[in-house]
């Protein structure tokens, strides 16, 4: 029986290959299926139309059966129990599972014929196994059509069974096919919204690029100034007077770290309170107590540990060494004095005059131009992450239209050269 499709394809000829559109495939994929599909349908159809009559005949021999004797009276009663026993055996399966095959409209119909079919098949081969030598002794006649028909009814279902196969292969295609074309699109979808925002973002790096130079030049213009140029020169002399500080500090730490035993123990004895803080300050950080306001209370407060290391209330280890560093801690005060004021004096006038010039805009501009030249980095970093993005969706598609040209090569008996339109 030869059913063209149902058999095994027929090599595919080596032709040009056509051309074809990723949306288009849809449509021409559903064609063919629907071809395949019909295909199926009639070839069944035709292969139950075959086995109908056969099926006919399997019915006629039970009943046939079950009006013959098979000449039972002539035998040893023990083995004529046996006989009728099968004989009974063969007619019920006959009548209970051989029943008209279902006419083919639907795959529905095809599936369920295969599986009436696959049970006829099993319940008689069953059956008739289990009875092979009462039938083929006592009723030889009706065991050779029998086996004659199940031969045949095997032979059709083995067609059915290939031809389903064939369309089932055909289903597993047409779904990769169809996978394929949702993946492509969807890449190139993708890729397409990709490259719009490359392209926005292309504009804002080349409009930020304009927006940057031009704040650049906005910057050196107001640099170029006089007043920028003043105002660079106080800058200068404010850090160079600045630079004069650690000195200062370093004297003054100098001195008082020479005092600073006697200092602490005078702060553990000392029953002032205020007295007590502002002498921890001092011991801490003398620079920032020492002024003309604080000068009298310093004095006082070395006085007091002059009278305790001679009374013995503070004990030094070389009580002259201490009284002489104390003496000089108290003359040297003024001086420290006068050098703190001084550089808080210059530092201050310098700021003053430096506080004239308005260089808010300047600060403006530079803070604009920083965010513009962050913002600029990052979009052509994003930039550089989508097209790196985009040349692997492509080099991906490239793969899935050389796997999908062999898929519609196999599903259509065609060969295909996917339009690669993106």
């Amino acid at each position: 029986m030869v059913f063209g499709w149902g058999k095994k394809k027929e090599e595919i000829p080596s032709t040009e290959p056509e051309s074809v559109l990723v949306d288009d495939i849809p449509k021409l994929t559903e064609n063919t299926l629907a071809k395949r599909k019909k295909q199926t349908l009639s070839m069944v159809e035709s292969i139950r139309n075959d086995a109908a009559p056969l099926i006919d005949d399997l019915i006629q021999i039970g009943h046939t059966l079950e009006q013959d004797n098979l000449d039972v009276d002539e035998i040893d009663k023990h083995l004529r129990i046996i006989v009728v026993r099968g004989k009974k055996q063969v007619i019920s399966t006959i009548k209970r599972d051989v029943v008209p095959l279902p006419r083919i409209t639907s795959m529905d119909d095809v599936k369920e014929l295969s599986a009436l079919l696959n049970q006829i098949l099993k319940k008689l081969g069953d059956v008739l196994g289990r009875q092979t030598r009462i039938i083929h002794i006592f009723a030889k006649k009706y065991a050779e059509q029998l086996k004659e028909i199940l031969s045949k009814l095997q032979s059709n279902n083995t067609e059915i069974t290939r031809i389903l196969k064939n369309y089932q292969d055909d289903i597993n295609i047409y779904n990769d096919v169809t996978s394929l074309v949702h993946d492509i699109t969807m890449s190139r979808t993708e890729i397409l919204q990709n490259k719009q925002k490359i392209s926005e973002w292309t504009d804002f790096v080349k409009s930020s690029e304009k927006k940057i130079s031009s704040l650049q030049n906005s910057i050196d213009e107001f640099k170029s100034t006089k007043d920028y140029g003043a105002y660079l020169k106080l800058r200068h002399d404010i850090d160079k007077v600045s630079s004069d500080l650690p000195t200062i500090k370093n004297q003054i730490d100098s001195q008082f770290t020479k005092i600073s035993r006697p200092l602490g123990r005078y702060e553990h004895i000392s029953s002032d309170r205020e007295q007590k803080l502002f002498l921890e300050k001092l011991i801490t950080d003398p620079i920032e107590t020492i002024n003309s306001k604080n000068k009298d209370l310093i004095i006082i407060i070395l006085e007091n540990v002059r009278k305790g290391i001679l009374s013995g209330s503070i004990s030094v280890k070389d009580v002259d060494k201490s009284m002489t560093q104390i003496t000089e801690t108290i003359e040297m005060l003024e001086s420290f004095i006068g050098q703190i004021n001084e550089f808080q004096t210059k530092l201050h006038n310098l700021k003053v005059e430096s506080d004239q010039f308005d260089i808010s805009s300047l600060h403006d501009l530079e803070k604009e131009l920083t965010k513009l030249i962050d913002e600029k980095k990052i979009y052509e970093e994003k930039i550089d992450v989508l097209s790196e993005e985009i040349e692997q969706a492509d080099h991906s598609n490239s793969d899935r239209h050389s796997t999908l040209e062999l898929k519609l090569q196999q599903f259509t008996n065609t060969r295909f050269t996917i339009s690669k339109n993106v």
